[in-house]
């Protein structure tokens, strides 16, 4: 698993006009190769009287699947543009679909690169980047006299606060990234004298928007 990477937030559209055509950019997050085919196929159902519906995707955390297609505009003018701004951009597990209705005024060979490569990056701004981090969830066993100043200096510090758990003893969660496990135990540690059970739960991925 990757420490962290980056993908887009939601799934949304957004729409430019450029020369009296217009450009719809529709972005979505997929894991699967089924996943984005599905989603090009449904826009495509949507826009079916569009002039093209042009896509790209990049998946897997070596980008190990992707794919470009141009939906009969001139070859590497839409599909390929596409996909330049998904790998720009470092995204992963992304699909883009962009339909076009042609308004009249034909682009040009640079002008249509163009026109899917901004259609596409102004896409992605509208819906939203995110960052996923790779963090364990660690949990923190100590006697309630301990409650107050951990949970005090737990949330003044740069971890993150999951849960807490009120039994017999008293049960902190916190998440943690990978890297810092090691550190975090020991700070723990000291600031309860050695009293507090820690142990590691499971791994997942946290996720922060990113300001474009």
């Amino acid at each position: 698993m990757l420490p962290y990477y980056f993908t887009v937030k939601e799934q949304g559209e957004h729409e430019i006009v450029i020369q009296k055509s217009r450009f719809i950019a529709h972005v979505a997050r997929v894991e699967t190769e089924e996943e984005a085919q599905a989603f090009i196929q449904d826009i495509k159902k949507l826009h079916w009287n569009a002039t093209h519906n042009c896509s790209a995707y990049l998946i897997g955390e070596n980008d190990q699947i992707q794919k470009a297609n141009d939906d009969g505009e001139p070859s590497g003018t839409a599909g390929v543009p596409i996909l330049e701004v998904l790998k720009k951009r470092e995204l992963k597990d992304t699909v883009v679909v962009v339909t076009r209705y042609f308004g009249g005024i034909k682009l040009g060979a640079g002008g249509l690169i163009r026109a899917y490569g901004k259609a596409t990056s102004e896409g992605i701004n509208a819906v939203g980047v995110v960052e996923r981090k790779l963090a364990t969830v660690m949990h923190i066993k100590v006697d309630y006299t301990w409650l107050g100043k951990l949970e005090n200096e737990l949330r003044s510090s740069i971890y993150q606060l999951k849960e807490i758990h009120y039994a017999d003893l008293v049960e902190i969660e916190v998440y943690v990234e990978e890297a810092g496990i090691s550190a975090f135990q020991e700070w723990i540690t000291d600031m309860t004298n050695g009293q507090a059970e820690i142990s590691e739960g499971e791994t997942l991925y946290l996720e922060n928007d990113l300001i474009l």
